[in-house]
């Protein structure tokens, strides 16, 4: 039977017959495409990074891109309000040097005024309000709730960096030096899983500041107050268990890559390679876990000072707020539904915006 050749018409492969045979090929066959026909021809995608990728991916995660803008918006206004608004957060403005304290600037409501203030604006002056009122102490009641934002987002940032810090370090050594090494140290780790959190924080956080007080006393960090430092010890003593883990199993999977083995082939010694190619290869789970521990420190640190264990008065904080309103509740509920929103909306949008970094540079999930 005689094979007879079809004509395929929706082929892309490239029809021989049509190609011209060598002897009839020309110089001008042969020069090289210019740049019209290279853009016309090749269609690239232009170059980037790991990291402009995870930007532009958390850019278009229209709720994790809230949640920062609302973060930023809130940080900024702790910092720069307290700089220019007319009362501090420790003024008491019933009481006055030399004169019988004004007892009508105390619990003031949104927008009232004392008598001295209402004597001044019927004089014609103008006089600054207070727009969440004043607590029982005649203090402006507004520039305590930024104050105490700034503390709690300065406390939850600070003891963060110290769990990163050492989280870090722990769980490096433990997933690249491996052996005994490692097993002593997860043991640890799993001693201090199986206490009770709470219980721990508030031993550990009453205990450690009645005993920081002498031991603060005439330093340059009794400004802060024994409170506070307690508070950073017990998150160096208690939150870096997560992180370790973290950053172990990351090492873990990391260390047999063939570049681990050409460093120690090289003599490269552990420590250089665990800071040039192990923990840059995590640097994105060690942003992600940052991000999220962030609100774990704030809602720790506001109800530490909701039992009156955290920052020392008359310093405020959002949670030593929201436990000085629980006097006047019935009188003055907006007090403790203020704070109380304050970091609810503080929490909430740094852990959307911790899930949205999450989704954003976690390979894993992008694969």
């Amino acid at each position: 039977m005689k094979y007879i050749k079809k004509k395929r018409i929706l082929t892309m492969h490239v029809d021989v017959e049509k190609l011209l045979p060598p002897e009839e090929v020309t110089a001008q066959d042969l020069l090289p495409a210019d740049a019209k026909e290279k853009e016309y021809m090749v269609q690239m995608r232009p170059s980037t990074t790991f990291f402009r990728d995870g930007v532009k991916r958390l850019i278009r995660n229209k709720i994790a891109f809230i949640s920062l803008i609302v973060i930023v918006a809130i940080t900024l206004s702790a910092i720069f309000i307290p700089m220019f608004w007319p009362y501090t957060y420790e003024q008491m403005l019933g009481v006055r040097p030399g004169k019988p304290v004004d007892a009508s600037y105390n619990n003031l409501k949104p927008f009232e005024y004392g008598k001295t203030e209402q004597a001044a604006i019927e004089a014609g002056e103008k006089v600054f309000p207070h727009v969440f009122g004043t607590d029982s102490s005649g203090r402006d009641y507004f520039i305590r709730v930024v104050y105490g934002t700034r503390i709690s987002l300065a406390v939850g940032f600070f003891a963060s960096i110290i769990v990163l810090i050492i989280g870090i370090t722990i769980g490096s050594v433990a997933g690249y030096i491996g052996g005994r090494v490692d097993l002593i140290i997860m043991r640890i780790v799993d001693i201090i899983y199986s206490l009770p959190d709470m219980l721990m924080v508030i031993l550990l956080a009453s205990v450690l500041g009645t005993t920081m007080k002498a031991a603060l006393a005439g330093t340059s960090l009794e400004k802060i107050g024994s409170n506070i430092i307690s508070l950073f010890i017990v998150f160096a003593l208690l939150y870096w268990v997560s992180m370790a883990r973290l950053i172990r199993g990351q090492i873990l999977s990391l260390r047999e890559q063939e570049y681990v083995l050409a460093a120690q082939a090289t003599g490269a010694k552990a420590g250089w390679i665990i800071r040039k190619h192990l923990i840059p290869n995590c640097i994105s789970v060690v942003i992600i876990s940052t991000a999220l521990q962030i609100p774990n420190a704030i809602f720790t640190e506001s109800y530490l000072s909701f039992l009156g264990l955290g920052v020392n008065a008359p310093m405020p904080s959002l949670g030593s707020l929201a436990s000085d309103a629980l006097n006047g509740i019935y009188s003055y509920a907006y007090r403790l539904i203020i704070p109380a929103i304050v970091i609810s909306l503080i929490v909430l949008s740094l852990n959307l915006f911790g899930d949205g970094l999450r989704d954003a540079f976690d390979p894993k999930l992008n694969a």
